[in-house]
């Protein structure tokens, strides 16, 4: 276990898109999110109304596949322009390793 921890990409909040998000895409991306968070407040709420377990189970799914494909269109988007933008510029390596890494730990 120690060894995948080594493998995990580290946050890094000084940093920001190579290329940054353009105003459409920060909204897209927030709506998603927003979506997402108010699927979780519905299961706080089946939870709460002692729902059955199956469909807070099936709701479950619901959020974990929306917050898949959230990560799917980053790293799109990542690898599309970031990546690309680092190739071009002759530090892809380090980029192609990052993306791969997180990509790992997104598909665990």
């Amino acid at each position: 276990m120690a060894h995948h921890q080594a493998q995990e990409v580290d946050m890094q909040p000084e940093r920001k898109p190579l290329v940054p998000r353009t105003e459409q895409e920060k909204q897209r991306l927030l709506n998603r999110l927003k979506r997402i968070e108010g699927q979780v407040r519905g299961l706080q709420k089946m939870v709460e109304d002692d729902r059955y377990c199956v469909d807070i189970l099936v709701q479950l799914s619901a959020v974990q596949a929306a917050l898949r494909e959230v990560g799917f269109s980053l790293t799109e988007r990542h690898a599309k322009m970031c990546v690309a933008h680092a190739i071009q510029e002759g530090s892809g390596e380090e980029h192609i390793d990052e993306l791969l890494k997180v990509v790992r730990q997104l598909t665990k």
